[in-house]
């Protein structure tokens, strides 16, 4: 627990440790509290693209739970982010992707939509995916446009279980281009960079707690920041303690991380 001495910012995953399904998990607010007494800079991350922060904002608001919207850092806020600090004022884009992603990229008029002959090709997750726009994005990919990925997840869950994610419409490129994209979201060290910076702290100094191995702590580790893995998502101990994704912590819970960090 002494990583814990150094940390000024904590990046949440949400599903599986600030939530489950529409159910708060223990110590949330006790925790956010804390920080908030201490001045700690804190936000959550995730690869789900398909919300814009604002609704992520109401979405936790309505469990009783205060996150500004600048402090929800999803894939598609990271891609855009990536963008900028990558391409000039007025690089023309094609977006495959749901309002998240294409608030991300429109949003501020930085990029100019291109449905001709675009620089780029930005792809998310894309619920009403038609085939034309399939048809369209391969032939700018294989035409020399950059191939972007918001994440690599190749499933979404829904209510009526697990659906294709955006990794689903990336397996359909690849396998249409033989071009591999850019992925900016977990487990990709890009995205947690680019959020310890939204938070304006070091990535040595900004806690990443989650709930998954795979995307979450491989993340972190990618990026050379310290992790907590709470037990009350997908991920267990012996996967933990056995498997070569190893957090720097394990704990049961956040009431859990909240009474040893008050410990120190």
């Amino acid at each position: 627990m002494d990583i814990l001495r150094s940390i000024r910012a904590v990046l949440f995953d949400m599903d599986g440790v600030l939530y489950r399904g529409k159910q708060v998990l223990p110590g949330v607010h006790e925790l956010l509290n804390w920080l908030d007494q201490r001045s700690f800079s804190y936000g959550c991350i995730t690869n789900n693209a398909s919300l814009t922060p604002a609704q992520y904002a109401n979405k936790l608001a309505a469990m009783g739970i205060t996150m500004p919207p600048d402090r929800v850092i999803t894939s598609a806020v990271a891609t855009g982010r990536y963008l900028r600090m990558t391409y000039p004022l007025g690089t023309r884009v094609f977006v495959v992707g749901m309002e998240g992603l294409r608030e991300a990229v429109f949003g501020d008029g930085y990029f100019v939509e291109d449905t001709v002959l675009p620089e780029l090709v930005v792809q998310g997750a894309d619920f009403a995916l038609t085939y034309e726009t399939l048809r369209q994005a391969t032939l700018f990919i294989r035409g020399g446009a950059t191939y972007i990925a918001t994440n690599p997840d190749k499933t979404f869950p829904s209510e009526e279980g697990l659906i294709p994610g955006a990794g689903a419409v990336t397996a359909a490129l690849v396998a249409a281009t033989d071009v591999a994209p850019v992925v900016i979201g977990k487990p990709q060290p890009t995205m947690f960079a680019i959020g310890a910076a939204m938070l304006g702290s070091a990535v040595e100094q900004t806690l990443v707690v989650g709930d998954r191995l795979d995307t979450d702590i491989a993340g972190a580790l990618a990026a050379g920041m310290p992790s907590v893995l709470v037990l009350t998502g997908v991920s267990g101990r012996e996967e933990a303690t056995t498997g070569p994704i190893k957090p720097d912590v394990i704990i049961a819970d956040l009431p859990a991380l909240l009474s040893s960090w008050c410990a120190l």
